[in-house]
């Protein structure tokens, strides 16, 4: 995986999320690099993001495939900019749309990956298409849309 993972990037007044933010004590703190064109994030569940018989709250996955979906499309944003993730002036994207499909259960027992890649970009919206695995079987895959902000 390349470099710092997006979420480190964000200044103070953007990293408070529940999915995804470095300063939410309380929070998930997933993190997301390149790989390539595409974005991984590998994050081990925990005792407590049971839904049932070890398996995954589907709550939790959804939160996770937007958190990952969005800041990857943040990333990329900047990088077809050409310019580092996180300067200024900050790119600010929000989700606009949510679509998640589960396939199977994603247990909590071991990492689960997830891989997300641009399906379209344009200046007001861009489209996100991830795939969650669990042991590499594919458990749970979504579609994000995410906004710009300033458009």
């Amino acid at each position: 995986m390349e470099g710092k993972a997006f979420q480190d990037t964000w200044p103070e007044w953007g990293s408070n999320c529940w999915g995804c933010g470095r300063n939410n004590e309380h929070g998930l703190q997933i993190k997301s690099y390149w790989e390539g064109d595409e974005a991984v994030c590998t994050w081990q569940p925990k005792k407590y993001h049971e839904a049932y018989m070890g398996a995954l709250c589907g709550g939790i996955i959804a939160t996770i495939i937007d958190c990952h979906c969005t800041n990857t499309a943040i990333a990329a944003a900047y990088k077809a900019a050409g310019r580092e993730l996180g300067t200024e002036p900050i790119l600010k994207y929000a989700t606009g749309s949510i679509y998640i499909k589960l396939l199977r259960p994603a247990r909590i027992r071991k990492p689960i990956t997830l891989r997300a890649s641009i399906k379209e970009m344009k200046k007001s919206k861009i489209t996100v298409s991830c795939s969650l695995y669990y042991q590499k079987k594919l458990c749970a895959s979504g579609e994000i849309v995410v906004i710009n902000l300033d458009r």
